[in-house]
């Protein structure tokens, strides 16, 4: 993984910014800058910034879902079907909604 080279200084950053960049886009890996010698700021490129919110945002609905089965808020797969089944065909009867 080379973690050791993907650490900066702060120092770095200001004085090879487009290169680190470039590097940074490249490699598709985290970033760590360093001030006064401690971790300050993780960078990454704005692919994997993104492909890790997408992430984050599943696991928070898996967590979700299952606090919802535990708290005993589901129903069987059949019923779901027949509730949305009732659903559409009450909107269909009715038309569509006048604004």
């Amino acid at each position: 993984m080379g973690l050791a080279k993907d650490i900066h200084t702060v120092t770095e950053l200001k004085t090879r910014s487009a290169h680190l960049l470039a590097e940074l886009n490249q490699q598709k890996r985290p970033m760590i800058i360093t001030q006064e010698g401690k971790p300050r700021a993780v960078m990454m490129d704005v692919d994997s910034y993104e492909e890790l919110r997408n992430a984050v945002g599943l696991l928070k609905l898996v967590a979700q879902g299952e606090e919802d089965f535990r708290a005993g808020r589901w129903v069987e797969q059949d019923a779901l079907f027949d509730r949305l089944e009732n659903r559409l065909k009450a909107a269909r009867k009715h038309g569509p909604k006048k604004a």
